[in-house]
């Protein structure tokens, strides 16, 4: 917002002070070149290039913009670029804090703005998933008229969380999530750098891989543990901040995991085998090796959908369909949150009765397919929706299942070359004793009241 008695305070303290602000704040970009990551939103000609006045078609104040993504990756900092490169007037808001009043008091504020002095209003809105739709609504006229150019915020699916008016007005610009490269250029830069901590430590490579796992791909949490190792490393007196001073600053062990090495397989081969045997202390134990180790929330969401149709499957039903919430629900959040809900798919799935039955009976039916065992499909279950079908004899005698009593028409559904084959092969374990039971009913329905 704009800065009264107190923020002025603040700020003109920190001029004179620069090191008594947070390291992530003294590290903010001052220019889009400085932003680190996000290269596919920063091409020449992108909007969030021509707002801040670069390009022919100079400043986009016709374009209102809603920033995507996961927390940390840079959405408040590309609204502070904004807020520096452009001449126009800023104004700050929380949707944690403000209301309807503060957003109309804002647009009144533009409104005089530009025409007492024709200065344009820039309003970052962060958290506007958290407005209502009411709320949300007192944007509109604002965003329509272009009273203000609107950046908003949100580590929630817009789709979900914003009014579609509002994004009708406004481009969604998706952020994606910062790589262990992007993070390091940016430690790297505040270590270096005057405004940082200008080479008074130095980062060894185990060290910055702890850093990197602690991060999880977000830039505030990366530099402020790095703020605070250094903060240690100086008090002791060290000239580099060892993984030892890290883990003692930051109050975190080092997990031994490499995302690219054999740790990766191994923990997530643990994993997917701890589900398999039905121990579930074991499995959520790698859980939490993989999560602590700052694992691709994703990666450990689609081992466990894999799980639930290799080891599981029909025994219970269920948890391919909580497997699938699951990776939806971590696609959504992101860690810290998503941790909560592969737990939750982690012990249903551990504590599921299993069955393989549908691994095997794909790999028993491939296997014979690539063996050649692919014949003919039988006449009557061609293709008969075309002119000359019948002649062909394609669907002619196809018996429609839904006309004949219990729905089950005996033909031949196989072709000659595998007639007779049986891929599944049930078990009794949980919900499967009801498919033993039906599909030998069903097999025996079709074998004896075949015409």
């Amino acid at each position: 917002m704009e800065p009264d008695l107190f923020t002025a305070a603040a700020e003109e303290r920190r001029e004179k002070d620069p090191t008594s602000a947070p390291l992530a704040a003294r590290m903010r970009p001052r220019t889009l070149d400085e932003v680190v990551g996000q290269q596919h939103l920063l091409k020449p000609g992108s909007p969030l290039r021509r707002l801040v006045g670069e390009g022919a078609g100079g400043p986009a104040g016709a374009s209102s913009v809603i920033l995507w993504g996961p927390p940390g990756i840079g959405k408040t900092t590309l609204a502070y670029v904004v807020s520096q490169a452009t001449q126009k007037r800023f104004v700050e808001l929380s949707a944690i804090t403000a209301g309807v009043k503060e957003v109309r008091a804002v647009i009144e504020g533009a409104k005089r703005a530009a025409g007492g002095y024709g200065k344009e209003t820039v309003l970052f809105l962060d958290e506007i998933h958290r407005f209502s739709k009411a709320q949300q609504d007192s944007l509109l006229p604002a965003v329509e008229n272009r009273w203000v150019t609107l950046i908003a915020a949100t580590t929630e699916n817009p789709y979900f969380s914003i009014i579609s008016p509002l994004l009708s007005r406004s481009l969604l610009l998706t952020l994606e999530s910062l790589t262990d490269e992007d993070l390091s250029a940016l430690m790297r830069r505040a270590l270096e750098e005057d405004r940082g901590l200008g080479g008074a430590v130095t980062l060894p490579a185990e060290a910055e891989a702890h850093l990197l796992r602690i991060a999880g791909g977000d830039a505030r949490r990366a530099l402020t543990a790095l703020e605070a190792g250094a903060g240690s490393a100086i008090a002791k007196g060290e000239a580099e901040i060892t993984l030892q001073t890290l883990e003692e600053a930051v109050d975190r062990a080092a997990v031994t995991y490499d995302r690219d090495g054999d740790q990766h397989y191994d923990v997530a081969s643990a994993l997917i085998k701890s589900i398999r045997g039905s121990d579930v202390d074991a499995a959520l134990h790698y859980l939490a090796r993989m999560i602590e180790a700052g694992e691709d929330p994703r990666f450990i969401a689609r081992r466990l959908m894999i799980s639930a149709s290799e080891d599981i499957g029909l025994a219970d039903p269920t948890a391919l369909p909580i497997a699938v919430a699951a990776a939806q629900a971590v696609a959504m959040i992101g860690f810290p949150e998503a941790a909560l809900t592969l737990s939750h798919a982690t012990i249903a799935l551990a504590l599921a009765p299993k069955s393989n039955t549908a691994t095997t009976a794909i790999g028993a039916a491939l296997a014979d397919v690539r063996a050649g065992l692919a014949g003919a499909v039988p006449a009557h279950l061609r293709d008969g929706h075309y002119k000359g079908a019948a002649k062909l004899g394609h669907a002619v005698g196809y018996v429609y299942p839904h006309d004949v009593p219990g729905g089950i028409a005996a033909q031949q559904y196989a072709p000659d070359e595998i007639q007779g084959k049986r891929y599944y092969e049930p078990t009794r374990y949980g919900a499967e004793a009801r498919y033993a039971d039906v599909v030998e009913k069903v097999r025996e329905r079709l074998r004896t009241d075949r015409p």
